[in-house]
């Protein structure tokens, strides 16, 4: 039913910060998702990118904060992260690239 298109449209890259560190210790992957995609389409996304099987999804939403470029008032863009949880024995190794 989905393309592999589709699915590099839900994930757009991994997140690679100390937080997100800490939570691979934990079996867990952070990716930066489209602002639209929900968790059972990010949970198909990862699992047919991957080949590995997804325990649970959790998303937060970061709002864009405002700065000052050049003088003029900005903003920068809402930013929505999967916290990607794996079954045991499943890993993904974010170093490698999509």
């Amino acid at each position: 039913m989905s393309t592999k298109a589709e699915h590099y449209d839900v994930i757009r890259k991994p997140i690679v910060t100390e937080k997100a560190t800490m939570a691979s210790e934990n079996n867990a992957v952070v990716f930066e998702v489209a602002i639209d995609a929900n968790k059972p389409q990010i949970k198909e996304a990862v699992e047919s990118l991957f080949g590995v099987k997804v325990k649970a999804v959790n998303t937060s939403i970061t709002k864009g904060k405002s700065k000052r470029f050049r003088g003029q008032l900005g903003r920068r863009k809402d930013v929505k992260k999967a916290y990607v949880t794996l079954e045991e024995g499943n890993t993904i190794d974010i170093s490698t690239g999509l």
